[in-house]
């Protein structure tokens, strides 16, 4: 038997040991059938990536950060060396595996980069259509809460301009080795029918990222520099940013434009 992987701090590993939550994660992937390529990153000793491999209607693709991960994969029988790819799945372009087919991403995320990883599918929303992961829960609460929660802010909006977002089950902490400091979860972006927001772009994403900086304010002071006297009248404008929802978010954009 192949040596363990040693779990490195400074890579935020956190090997999941329960084969159940590991079952369970991968068949929430893909659970309408239309995908066929699944990228998996960060395996660390394989246990998400045994799971995938038995799915016969996944084409199955590992990154992982950590040679001795990738070292560890490439003794086992169960798995090919050209499935396996030693790399960084934020510093590489993910059109060099897949070309422009569509592919879906799923791992036990390491936690200090989760959020960058979904920002990175977005990059790829054209081509990335799920992403099935395990984050720090408080992270996976912000991403898939509503307009009118605490922790609802600019990663809940702009993910979910473009996802349909469950958060699918809680995960303990001792189901890892090391065991984490938090409680950690489960959640699925599927991509919606938004092929390009019915605004400007980058307009918006300014506005979200501005509203939120200086979230305890109503968005006609965070947004004053944006607004003239006539929006600044609007009901809308008494609101905080955490109380509007993405298409308010459009809305408010194309006034913004307009005006």
């Amino acid at each position: 038997m192949a040596k363990r992987v040693r779990a490195k701090k400074q890579l935020g590993q956190h090997f999941l040991t329960d084969l159940s939550i590991a079952k369970d994660t991968v068949e929430a992937f893909n659970i309408d059938g239309k995908l066929n390529n699944v990228l998996e990153v960060g395996a660390g000793m394989g246990v998400l990536t045994k799971f995938i491999q038995k799915r016969e209607d996944l084409k199955l693709t590992v990154i992982d950060i950590d040679t001795e991960s990738i070292e560890y994969l490439k003794k086992e029988d169960w798995i090919d060396n050209d499935q396996l790819i030693d790399g960084d799945f934020l510093a590489i372009d993910l059109k060099t595996i897949y070309g422009n087919e569509p592919f879906g991403i799923l791992g036990n995320f390491p936690y200090n980069i989760s959020t960058q990883i979904l920002f990175k599918a977005l990059e790829y929303k054209d081509q990335c259509s799920e992403v099935v992961g395990m984050f720090q829960k408080e992270v996976a609460q912000r991403i898939a809460s509503k307009e009118g929660s605490k922790v609802y802010g600019i990663t809940s909006i702009l993910l979910q301009a473009y996802f349909d977002i469950d958060y699918l089950f809680t995960v303990h902490e001792d189901v890892f080795d090391p065991p984490p400091k938090v409680k950690s979860a489960v959640i699925r972006l599927k991509r919606n029918n938004v092929k390009k927001l019915p605004c400007d772009e980058k307009l918006f994403k300014q506005i979200v990222k501005v509203s939120f900086n200086q979230r305890r304010k109503t968005m006609r002071n965070s947004l004053k520099q944006f607004l003239t006297d006539d929006l600044k009248a609007m009901d809308l404008f008494n609101k905080r940013p955490e109380q509007l929802s993405v298409q308010e978010f459009i809305e408010l954009t194309n006034m913004i434009e307009s005006a």
